[in-house]
């Protein structure tokens, strides 16, 4: 699974974004505020991956149990689905 073309992450400084942009904007229009876990996921997520490859790299990044990992991913990837931003 990957982003959707026309979806982009962006960093303020003080906030992680994910926004969409041309063609992507017409599907949704909005910005979603991340937290540094979510905007650690969405930058992986530029490139094609597997669940299991992104609890992986959150278990390499982050102090975390695999358990927790791995149902924190799942919901976040849900949300991502069910919204539309992933291919």
């Amino acid at each position: 699974m990957k982003l959707k073309d026309g979806f982009i992450t962006y960093n303020t400084g003080d906030e992680n974004l994910l926004v969409a942009t041309g063609e992507a904007g017409k599907s949704f229009n909005g910005i979603v505020r991340n937290n540094e876990t979510a905007a650690f996921i969405a930058e992986l997520l530029k490139n094609e991956i597997t669940e299991d490859e992104i609890v992986n790299k959150i278990l390499e990044e982050y102090d975390v149990d695999e358990k927790t990992a791995r149902k924190d991913v799942k919901k976040l990837l849900d949300t991502f689905k069910r919204e539309g931003f992933l291919e």
